[in-house]
């Protein structure tokens, strides 16, 4: 079972990490695989072109903000869920209510994309109902307003993701030993001293896992949500640094510029994982590695 796991890993983790050579030659796609190694050596060319890109500052800041927002809004969310549905006594409704909230994680991009401009386009549900409602005179433009796109996105991952998320923590919750609460309940806590007392200390090494495993990511937004629900009237928000890498490294045929930003993004990942991780362990006690 774990040799399946590991040749997992092997093919198609570690071989194509030698693609990132890429990113310090000036690579075409005409070489095929062996101009990964023959073409010439441009070091840090790349580097610096997208360092020096006049899009470079928004498009960190786009990505930053965007995995920040859902940061805040998302990973909270699915702990506070959790206790919520842990004190349900009936289990039919909570069952229910289980898999109605982790349904939308099974549901692709595609989908949700096309739903939402079902539903919050300018001719949308949303507006027509409000339009009919007398509550609006104009329509409003949820998909093409670029002060609105921060909050569209981070509300659909909140819809999408939630439910997923609550699985984790609901899985620590039941590990919680019954002890724990009957010595509570004897010194006379509620269910609110209960879930504040006993419940959240003792999911926490649950929840500094995953906070520690999300900030590591933090610089990698979701592409597919992204490249399906902007467009240029969005970009000065919406455009983030794997947008941009797909329009000039995958349609433009740079492929060694796709490999040098992509590697510029795993290295602040890394370097934010481990600085996370190394003040958890000083703080908590609960890290990683």
């Amino acid at each position: 079972l774990v040799l399946a796991g590991m040749l997992y890993l092997v093919i198609f983790n570690f071989i194509p990490m030698f693609g990132l050579v890429m990113g310090f030659k000036d690579y075409t796609i005409s070489s095929g695989i062996k101009g990964i190694f023959t073409s010439e050596w441009v070091g840090l060319k790349y580097f610096k072109e997208f360092v020096t890109d006049y899009k470079f500052g928004k498009l960190v800041r786009n990505t930053v903000a965007l995995s920040v927002l859902k940061l805040i809004f998302t990973f909270p969310l699915p702990i506070l869920f959790a206790l919520m549905v842990n004190e349900i006594k009936n289990l039919k409704f909570k069952k229910l209510l289980q898999t109605c909230s982790y349904l939308p994680h099974f549901i692709s991009w595609v989908i949700i994309s096309s739903i939402s401009y079902q539903f919050l386009s300018q001719s949308g549900i949303i507006n027509t109902l409000l339009k009919n409602m007398h509550v609006i005179d104009k329509p409003i433009k949820f998909l093409t307003d670029a002060s609105k796109f921060w909050g569209l996105a981070v509300s659909l991952d909140i819809w999408k993701e939630m439910g997923w998320w609550t699985i984790i923590f609901l899985a620590a919750i039941v590990g919680i030993s019954q002890d724990y609460y009957e010595a509570a309940q004897i010194d006379g806590a509620g269910k609110f001293k209960q879930m504040l007392h006993v419940t959240l200390p003792a999911i926490m090494p649950t929840i500094i896992i995953l906070l520690i495993m999300n900030v590591g990511n933090i610089m990698n937004v979701g592409f597919e949500k992204i490249i399906l629900m902007y467009s240029p009237a969005t970009y000065e928000t919406a455009d983030v640094i794997s947008t941009y890498v797909y329009r000039r490294g995958i349609l433009g045929s740079q492929f060694s510029f796709s490999a040098s930003v992509g590697l510029f993004n795993s290295v602040i990942n890394f370097a934010l994982l481990f600085t996370v991780n190394k003040i958890s362990n000083r703080v908590s006690e609960i890290s990683l590695w």
